[in-house]
């Protein structure tokens, strides 16, 4: 018998889990069904409170093919439900449908970046054409910086082979290498559309121009130095006289490490302090998010940290040269765009503040040692 992990608030429920649970490990143990209820039952395990490792030693599905299929199965569930929500699907959807009942876990997977629309056009486009998973990525990524720009590309449409052909023509351009420019003419060429998208990839036959890409700005990267600049946040009473019921009412403060975030007991949200630099005093409405190093769009090199994003929310103002902050299907993502996009921008990236390295911080809470 399969143990369930003691997660569950009630014993009813932990009962329940552990029979759904028993069913579904057999069932992806033995492989049964497609890949689709492979997804879904990943999903609901982990949802149940296994691990992906536990899940991996109890079945045999290692946790990269694990988060493959419950992506793919959500995008093939959001494809499938697209009917029901009144959007109209192509004729020939049933056949797409059909085709990822089966296999095609990798190809959905790399789909997850677009809308439920863009994923219905994106399916019809790759079965049409019989492309891979690899191919896949290219489309989804196209498609994505595509519904971005604020002007359509002259000579292009906006059906997915001439937005394929696009991004072929734009990175054709950038390239000293022939052969490679050759590759890309061709594949734009053979996924195109329209006839006037073919013509603008045609020029790049005999205009061998190199158009330099402009490259992303570095980010500004800050890292707290002194032990007189680690902010410490106190909650402030008020002015005497004061009652000692306002004197006891004061919340416990919790300093969370690296950036002595600051939390107080009973209460919602969190403060951080922040040094007094001057990109700091001109953010007219300063904001704080937590992200790992290894998650920005330009990783910064060294050990993975977090580091805090100090963003202004009153710079919505592209520049080329700025980060941004924008909403993708309603989560906050970081951002560069080399052109204006059609985006919403939310606000510009100040900074990225990366902890003081202190090997044992109760060495600087004792004055003698520091002197010494």
């Amino acid at each position: 018998m399969t143990e369930t992990p003691q997660k569950s608030s009630n014993s009813q429920q932990k009962s329940t889990n552990s029979v759904d649970a028993e069913n579904l490990i057999v069932l992806l143990r033995r492989k049964e069904g497609n890949w689709v209820e492979w997804g879904n039952a990943c999903a609901t395990l982990q949802k149940a409170g296994y691990t992906s490792q536990q899940i991996f030693e109890e079945t045999g599905f290692e946790p990269i093919h694990q988060n493959q299929v419950i992506v793919g199965s959500q995008v093939y569930t959001s494809i499938v439900n697209a009917k029901t929500e009144g959007n109209s699907l192509p004729s020939s959807q049933q056949k797409i449908i059909s085709r990822f009942e089966k296999s095609g876990s990798d190809i959905l997977y790399e789909l997850r970046i677009l809308t439920q629309e863009q994923r219905i056009i994106a399916t019809e486009f790759l079965v049409t054409h019989n492309l891979d998973a690899d191919d896949a990525k290219d489309v989804a990524k196209a498609m994505k910086d595509f519904a971005r720009m604020k002007v359509i590309p002259e000579g292009f449409s906006d059906s997915p082979g001439d937005i394929v052909a696009y991004q072929c023509w734009k990175q054709a351009r950038q390239q000293n290498d022939l052969q490679h420019r050759s590759r890309l003419i061709a594949k734009g060429l053979k996924l195109a559309d329209s006839q006037t998208a073919r013509k603008q990839l045609e020029k790049l036959l005999t205009d061998f121009t190199v158009v330099s890409q402009r490259p992303a700005p570095r980010l500004p990267v800050y890292r707290l130095e002194q032990e007189e600049e680690l902010p410490r946040i106190l909650p402030v009473i008020g002015k005497l006289p004061l009652n000692t019921e306002d004197f006891k009412a004061v919340p416990l403060v919790e300093e969370v490490e690296p950036f002595n975030i600051v939390k107080f007991s009973g209460g919602a949200g969190a403060w951080v302090g922040i040094p007094g630099w001057r990109v700091v005093m001109q953010a007219e409405a300063p904001v704080v998010i937590i992200e790992n190093s290894d998650r920005l769009p330009t990783p910064i090199p060294g050990t993975n940290e977090e580091v805090l994003l100090i963003i202004d929310r009153s710079q919505r103002q592209w520049h080329e040269d700025g980060y941004f902050i924008i909403d993708q299907e309603g989560k906050i993502v970081m951002q560069w765009f080399d052109e204006e996009p059609n985006v919403p921008l939310l606000g510009r990236i100040l900074l990225a503040l990366r902890p003081k390295k202190i090997f044992d911080r109760e060495v600087i809470k004792d004055l003698w040692q520091i002197e010494e």
